[in-house]
């Protein structure tokens, strides 16, 4: 019998079915992804190390399943740009955002992405000694936006507050992706009217 023509597994392969599984319940075990694939355990270690290798690919996966060219312009729409993508990887699987919050970034695919983010901040005139302290900032929000997606549609019950000032916020700000993609871009705005600050210096 002849050799396949296409490999039975690949690193993309064992992340696409890791991912798969944490999409559907927040982890995965080898056991779990080799039984996916049709394949022994012992199989999964001729392409990966083990866990913490399946993560990183699961993260390098989940931003190669949207190809991205910067936009040409002010250091200001092209951070808008990457930030928008940021925050849509990981809102297409929140459940997988706990664990890269666990591991060590080391992707290369991801931190390619992340040099990309450090010129443009370098280019706004972000000091070299403050540039991951604000890329830390900007990860925290864009998580945690990418976390509001997957909220519930009514993320606050009007019923249990306290002042009818709050129940006219809750009723105002609507419901779901809307509401989420709003206040996104309010936080954007935001942010980079704060960053505006190092390009006057």
């Amino acid at each position: 019998m002849g050799r396949p023509a296409t490999p039975k597994l690949s690193v993309e392969k064992i992340a696409t079915a890791a991912l798969a599984l944490v999409d559907a319940r927040g982890e995965f075990t080898l056991g779990e992804v080799a039984a996916a694939l049709g394949v022994r355990p012992s199989s999964i270690y001729n392409h990966v190390a083990g866990k913490t290798e399946i993560i990183e690919a699961m993260r390098a996966l989940i931003f190669a399943e949207q190809p991205d060219v910067p936009p040409a312009g002010p250091w200001n729409v092209t951070l808008r740009h990457l930030l928008r993508r940021y925050r849509d990887a990981f809102a297409r699987h929140p459940r997988l955002i706990p664990m890269l919050t666990a591991y060590t970034v080391s992707s290369p695919d991801v931190m390619n992405m992340y040099d990309d983010i450090a010129a443009v901040l370098s280019g706004a005139g972000v000091p070299t000694g403050q540039l991951l302290d604000v890329i830390t900032v900007l990860d925290s929000f864009v998580i945690g936006s990418a976390l509001d997606i997957a909220a519930p549609d009514q993320v606050w019950d009007p019923a249990g507050a306290r002042t009818p000032l709050l129940v006219a916020a809750i009723e105002a700000a609507g419901r779901g992706r809307p509401r989420a993609d709003r206040a996104f871009e309010l936080g954007l705005d935001l942010v980079l009217g704060a960053l505006e600050r190092f390009s006057r210096e």
